[in-house]
């Protein structure tokens, strides 16, 4: 039985408020765990207007129905209306999923301020944010996080040699194919990456009018026993914007569409306890692009 680790990237307040509960009783139905990934700062989401001018951008909107995913007032934090604290204001949000028995971790502090300036930052600017989410996860759930999924899968060499400053075993901050350990001039860091390794669902929503019944088709047909191989386990990433309001009967079905595959849907930590750590391999931190999402991301060569 291959597993699917699932990664829940919580980007906003709403997300947070709405979006978490929900996908928490989503995932309780259908027997599944998961790793929720928290935004543990401001709400800026209206920043994000700024990256109309990056190519490929304006189309993905279109595509994907910000306004409608994420609402008018989201979409207006950081710009007419004061981007607010989500750590302060959705605590009682967060420690109830992990009261649920849900794994929780780091997704950042700012998700706009680290997607947008990470990559060009240097390491006091990169610790400083870090040390925020560290110490708001802390307040918050009274322990150290286990794990680390960048906003954007945007990252720099001195967040990921932070991730190791943690003493976090593992981490998802990019996307690729398989586990490996990350390098930093040749040399390689103490913890594992596990990478995003199937599209999002916004990557494939509307794509040649691809319809959300049809990117779960398209989905399952990634995950058949036969096309990826039996063992082979994947990470799937989601968002409690998404997958946690207007797309959740979508992502049901992908849930119950994976149930009939045969696999064991599993939080990462469950992926990590099945990793034989002498045999992963050694990649260097990297940049490319992924079809669908507008500009560079770490990925895995």
């Amino acid at each position: 039985m291959a597993q699917i680790a699932l990664k829940i990237d919580v980007d906003t307040l709403r997300g947070t408020r709405e979006g978490v509960p929900a996908l928490a009783r989503l995932l309780e139905r259908a027997n599944a765990r998961a790793t929720f990934l928290f935004s543990l700062g401001p709400d800026h989401t209206g920043w994000a207007l700024r990256r109309a001018l990056r190519p490929g951008f304006l189309k993905k909107v279109s595509r994907t129905s910000v306004l409608e995913h994420y609402g008018l007032k989201t979409l207006l934090y950081g710009v007419l209306l004061p981007g607010p604290d989500i750590g302060r204001r959705a605590a009682a949000e967060m420690r109830a999923v992990r009261d649920a028995g849900f794994e929780c971790g780091i997704h950042t502090w700012d998700h706009v301020r680290w997607q947008d300036n990470v990559r060009q930052r240097e390491r006091d600017w990169t610790l400083a944010q870090m040390q925020k989410s560290y110490a708001r996860f802390m307040e918050i759930f009274g322990s150290a996080p286990a794990t680390h999924g960048a906003a954007g899968w945007q990252m720099n060499e001195f967040a990921f040699a932070q991730i190791d400053a943690w003493q976090m075993a593992y981490a998802s901050d990019g996307r690729g194919h398989s586990p490996y350990r990350p390098t930093l001039g040749g040399q390689p860091l103490a913890h594992v990456q596990l990478p995003t390794t199937l599209p999002t669902f916004d990557e494939k929503l509307g794509v040649n009018g691809a319809s959300a019944a049809e990117v779960v088709r398209q989905l399952l047909a990634l995950t058949e026993p036969e096309q990826a191989g039996q063992d082979t386990a994947q990470v799937f990433t989601l968002h409690a914007e998404l997958e946690g309001q207007k797309l959740a009967p979508a992502f049901a079905e992908l849930l119950s569409g994976w149930r009939a595959q045969g696999h064991s849907l599993v939080a990462l930590a469950d992926y990590y306890a099945t990793l034989k750590l002498d045999r992963l391999s050694l990649h260097p931190v990297s940049w490319g692009e992924v079809p669908g999402r507008s500009g560079e991301l770490i990925v895995q060569p």
